[in-house]
């Protein structure tokens, strides 16, 4: 299993690498990022002391992560709100269509949530006869296209608006001529169509808010707000990691979202719901579930050196600034989460042995530390996967030859120096292929260091 996910891995990578088209559409898209973010960082007075106050937020959120969770329920429960446990993406399914059959749903509308893509719930759903309908414009175009997300964020970055427009006039029968603007009405019209008919809403959380038991909705389109407020039924997927301690801390938190995942100083909607429609009230919801999944988060938080990625916030930075990402793109990761964040927590959340080749997929530049909104040393926790896999025996039998042999050549100087450059030349390039299967050649220098220090220090 893990070989064939590795050779997908690099047969698609392979080919995306290659594509000169895909890496233009990227490189505009994320060339649009890298202009604005530098302006909404500017709201910060001191940007750095900012993240790391939200990483010391997180790390406290994460530390009492069983209190923060039970002091949610409660607060949310009181509320008149109901919390299920489950523990993996089965059991999250599962409640969801039991909810959904006590509905008697047949259509159901959903907001941008990473976590529903994660537990595979539209096409869980459409295999029960319910339609799940994305009504986030990205996630809309990614399921006419029969695609997942393909960033964290934008989720259709990968196509452009021609790209759009023929999806649209092959799906929807519209011009294929229309303008963006035309495009995102049409889209509207038909998804406002949806909201009314829907039973049940979906929505994830950015947040999950401990002390007044409420999730917060980061968003700049306004579909969550309605996807949770029309439907009789809203329903709350969300990672246990989401908590924080406090509403005030949202201050902070939104704010370095909207900055480092789209460059605003604040998204256009932000938005509090703490339970279900209440009797003074005259909208929202007549019930509200959350479902606090785990999936696997309990296998990072019980590793003492992964457990400081379970802080991300999903702003997506790390995507953008990634050069692996940005040559490959995201759907040659094969996995809900890709980029360095999705290299990181995935052989955790889905088995290190099937998916550890994406903790190679890196070129160890430390971009995506730098960039992170809280601070989260993501290059490292990539050495330590690998570090992990090798040490609970998922290396393979060739890989461990070969480091015995590097380890023995570099403890002897005198096998460093055997053979000639073009021996050693032929060696690499020709007999084991393994470096130049996607790279170039390597050609070993004329002398060998020894060499060039004795001609330089005894030139007799």
């Amino acid at each position: 299993m893990s070989a064939d996910l590795k050779s997908t891995f690099l047969a698609r990578s392979t080919v995306r690498a290659a594509d000169l088209e895909h890496r233009r559409k990227i490189n505009f898209n994320i060339g649009k990022y890298n202009a604005v973010v530098p302006q909404g960082k500017q709201q910060f007075a001191e940007l750095n002391l900012a993240r790391e106050r939200a990483k010391n937020i997180k790390w406290r959120a994460i530390e009492t992560l069983d209190q923060q969770l039970e002091n949610f329920e409660a607060a949310f429960t009181a509320r008149g709100g109901k919390v299920i446990w489950a523990v993996d993406a089965d059991q999250a399914r599962e409640e969801i269509l039991k909810i959904c059959k006590e509905k008697n749903c047949k259509t159901l509308v959903k907001s941008k949530s990473m976590v529903t893509e994660e537990i595979k719930i539209n096409e869980f759903l459409e295999a029960h006869h319910i339609e799940s309908v994305e009504t986030d414009l990205g996630e809309y175009i990614q399921q006419l296209d029969n695609e997942p997300p393909y960033h964290i964020v934008t989720p259709a970055m990968h196509k452009s608006k021609e790209d759009v427009a023929r999806l649209f006039a092959e799906k929807l029968g519209t011009d294929p001529k229309l303008t963006p603007e035309q495009l995102t009405l049409e889209a509207r019209a038909r998804l406002r169509q949806k909201y009314v008919q829907a039973e049940v809403g979906i929505t994830g959380a950015n947040f999950l808010v401990s002390d007044i038991g409420g999730i917060a909705l980061t968003e700049n389109e306004g579909n969550a707000r309605l996807s949770c407020s029309w439907p009789k039924t809203h329903i709350v997927v969300v990672g246990i990691e989401k908590v924080i301690p406090s509403m005030q801390d949202l201050g902070l938190f939104w704010p370095l979202l909207s900055t480092f995942g789209t460059g605003q100083q604040v998204t256009v909607y932000n938005t509090i719901v703490s339970g279900p429609r209440q009797p003074k009230e005259t909208d929202g919801p007549e019930e509200m579930i959350v479902i606090l999944l785990d999936n696997g988060r309990t296998n990072i938080l019980a590793n003492p050196a992964s457990r400081e990625s379970l802080y991300c916030i999903r702003c997506g930075a790390c995507l953008n600034a990634c050069p692996v990402y940005k040559n490959i793109g995201g759907h040659a990761y094969g996995t809900t989460y890709s980029g360095p964040i999705g290299s990181v927590i995935t052989p955790h959340l889905r088995g290190m042995d099937d998916w550890k080749h994406l903790s190679h997929a890196s070129s160890l530049c430390g971009n995506c530390t730098e960039v992170c909104a809280v601070k989260i040393n993501l290059h490292e926790l990539l050495l330590e996967n690998r570090s992990e896999a090798v040490e609970e025996g998922y290396a393979p039998f060739a890989e461990k030859l070969a480091w015995k042999g590097w380890k023995f050549t570099m403890m002897n100087r005198k096998w460093m120096n055997k053979g000639k450059p073009a021996m050693k030349d032929w060696m690499v390039n020709k007999v084991f292929k393994g470096w130049t299967a996607h790279r170039a050649d390597l050609h070993f220098p004329g002398k060998t260091f020894n060499q060039l220090w004795r001609e330089k220090n005894n030139p007799s």
